[in-house]
């Protein structure tokens, strides 16, 4: 018998809004940790403090680390692909592109998660799903414009944002096939994983940090305790409470309020290629994620 699709609460909803505005304000945070810090330091302090974090989340809730090494098997390419390379990417992407642009490239990881669920987890490519799909890629090449055949510095930090989008997807059927674990433990064993892949790159590369400024200082704390490390929590409690299928509505508002926040806060002027690449790849979103949103109305 197939488990009821859970009802959510005014507590949901209002975590599913909170959800939206946090990782929609994460990118114009990472523009500012870039005025002082270079990009494999934003990326390994975020991971690092969000890992201290959950991992004092854990010690205070009497939780342990996964000890089955079967989970630890997918702990390794999940933290790889949900937080080293990811937060890498649109940190060194974010150096030649707005942060509105690197909001909007995360609208497109639902739509990258469909093929990839379709060869890889139980979650067949349905012709309604196809056409969602196909129209959001052709927001994809809108927002990546004509100008992205020459190749140019921009276009590469382009395709690194749209990356990062790529590698949140395929980490997110990678959890899904994860065995069994407590989802705080997992999240705290993934991001030890990122910031064992990151420190030493950082030091590597960028050399030990030292305090930048406070605009700057601020930033980079705040990326690692908020969007990262809370964020991950509030993310686990909404799971739980309404499904996995209702936290797809945070992918609506992510690009809305980065693009907001970039044009108010930062003066970013965004062409009207932006909304047009917005509107088809919402679109495509929509119809892929429509049946879903009409089983849970349904419940």
């Amino acid at each position: 018998m197939t488990a009821p699709i859970p009802t959510p609460t005014r507590s949901d909803w209002l975590s599913i809004l909170a959800l939206g505005l946090i990782w929609g304000g994460t990118f114009i945070v990472i523009s500012l940790a870039l005025r002082g810090y270079g990009p494999v330091t934003v990326a390994c302090a975020r991971t690092t403090f969000g890992a201290l974090t959950v991992l004092g989340l854990l010690w205070l809730t009497g939780r342990q680390l996964p000890r089955d090494a079967r989970v630890w098997r997918s702990a390794v390419p999940i933290g790889l692909l949900s937080t080293a390379l990811p937060f890498f990417l649109l940190s060194w992407g974010q150096q030649s592109v707005p942060s509105a642009f690197a909001g909007l490239s995360m609208a497109a990881v639902p739509l990258f998660v469909l093929p990839l669920a379709h060869r890889y987890s139980d979650e067949p490519l349905t012709t309604r799903r196809a056409i969602g799909f196909a129209l959001g890629f052709a927001g994809v090449l809108v927002l990546l414009g004509p100008a992205a055949a020459a190749g140019d510095g921009a276009t590469l930090a382009q395709l690194a944002c749209l990356g990062a989008a790529l590698s949140y997807a395929v980490s997110s059927v990678l959890t899904r096939r994860c065995p069994p674990v407590d989802p705080v433990a997992l999240a705290a064993a993934t991001l030890m994983v990122g910031a064992v892949v990151l420190i030493p790159a950082m030091l590597l590369v960028e050399g030990v940090p030292a305090w930048a400024g406070t605009v700057p200082g601020v930033a980079i704390i705040f990326l690692g305790l908020v969007p990262t490390a809370f964020a991950a929590l509030l993310r686990v409690t909404v799971i739980r409470s309404a499904g996995s299928g209702f936290m797809t509505l945070t992918n609506y508002q992510v690009p809305l309020w980065s693009m907001g926040f970039g044009v108010v806060f930062l003066a970013e002027t965004l062409p009207s290629t932006f909304f047009a690449a917005l509107g088809l790849i919402l679109t495509g979103l929509a119809i892929s994620q429509s049946r879903r949103r009409k089983m849970a109305t349904a419940s």
